[in-house]
């Protein structure tokens, strides 16, 4: 490319946005680079570069960079115009008006919510999806997305105002739509079974895949962000622990830990660890052997004649090899995904009567509220109070 064309494509602001983003390749997905170009401004990618030399998670940033983009799109359709730095209250109360509003209201006032031009030009650029209005852990985040670019920005947002708080508040309580789980279904280890009895044939996709299913559940239920991500330098050998902890003279099993790094709660120089005992470690071991991985990325793709690639898999694929699993054994993945492993995992915890703290140990659960939900609903659907119809 001679310096005069380099010089005019450079000075086209889309393009220059996407040679830009060619810096982010490792963290925003690049069949989205050309889309990002066209719905961020130059001070949109010149800030989300700042956040990820920053060490800002890469789920953190590109969930970020999502949230940027539907805003931006977003404020082109209402207003004509980009998103303003600082953005002044009204406009973020009629965000929140467009993407929180009461169904029945709409029925009899058709300018109700979100105005339909708007939601016609939304989704003519693949930003909107929904018929409906927003969920509302959807608006709350982008909500807050807005207000952390505003502070890195070193701007002051309306996000704290007391009408806007008033205004979401009363939104969500007129807003009937149920909140939805990650995966409707957990993966229990009854479930677990199931899909783990479609690996078991020497096939080295079925290996890879026992060693995902056991390793992700057994380990807490680790997401599926954190199993793409995992490589061999984060697994240690650990001492063998006895069958029977009772017993010191029982059989031993294989024990291992992994050093969990940067999690979506936590950050990458906290001891955060994960032990793995007995099959998982052994699939683990099995795995790593038959793929002949020594470093790197620990789960990879594999072609159709049985080469292992050098790239890791992505958390999207993690999900798709839950979901074919499930294929497999019967179930309907639409009710499973890879959510569930770590849903599964506490609801099971629960059952089995191992406590919380034990348990959140192991899953590195912050929010005890959060994890305490999974105890919950399981001891109720044991507890006499719903079986009074028995």
């Amino acid at each position: 490319m001679d310096d005069i064309t380099s010089r005019a494509l450079v000075s086209d602001p889309e393009t220059r946005r996407a040679l830009q983003l060619d810096a982010l390749s490792a963290i925003l997905p690049m069949e989205r680079r050309d889309r990002l170009a066209e719905l961020l401004t130059d001070d949109d990618v010149a800030t989300l570069k700042h956040l990820a030399r920053e060490g800002m998670g890469e789920n953190t940033l590109r969930a970020l960079a999502s949230d940027l983009a539907y805003l931006e799109g977003w404020a082109q359709a209402a207003t004509g115009e980009a998103l303003p730095w600082p953005t002044p209250e009204s406009l973020v109360l009629k965000f929140v008006a467009h993407h929180l509003w009461d169904p029945a209201e709409r029925e009899t006032d058709p300018h109700h919510g979100m105005p339909t031009e708007v939601a016609t030009e939304l989704r003519g650029a693949l930003l909107l999806r929904s018929a409906g209005p927003h969920a509302p852990s959807t608006v709350k985040r982008r909500l807050a997305t807005w207000g952390t670019l505003h502070r890195w920005k070193g701007q002051e947002g309306p996000f704290h105002a007391p009408s806007l708080r008033t205004a979401v508040r009363l939104a969500v309580r007129a807003n009937t739509r149920p909140r939805q789980r990650k995966s409707k279904r957990a993966v229990t280890r009854n479930v677990l079974d199931r899909l783990l009895a479609t690996c078991r044939s020497d096939r080295l996709a079925d290996t890879r895949d026992l060693a995902i299913l056991l390793l992700a559940f057994v380990s807490g239920g680790r997401r599926r962000s954190e199993v793409a991500r995992l490589r061999v330098e984060q697994i240690s050998d650990e001492p063998a622990v006895p069958r029977d902890p009772k017993d010191p003279q029982s059989p031993t099993l294989p024990c291992v830990a992994i050093q969990l790094g940067r999690t979506k709660t936590g950050v990458a120089d906290e001891a955060g660890r994960a032990l793995l005992v007995g099959p998982p470690v052994e699939a683990l071991r099995e795995w790593l052997e038959r793929a002949d991985i020594a470093r790197g990325p620990i789960f990879r793709a594999i072609d159709r004649w049985e080469a292992v690639e050098e790239k890791a898999l992505t958390p999207q694929s993690i999900n798709l090899i839950v979901k074919r699993r499930c294929v497999l054994a019967g179930l309907d993945p639409r009710e499973f995904s890879a959510h569930g492993l770590r849903s599964g995992y506490l609801t099971e915890a629960a059952q089995r009567g191992v406590s919380l703290p034990d348990a959140m140990q192991q899953s590195q659960h912050r929010s005890v509220q959060q994890a305490s939900s999974y105890y919950n609903d399981a001891e109720r659907r044991h507890g006499r109070a719903v079986r009074l119809g028995i």
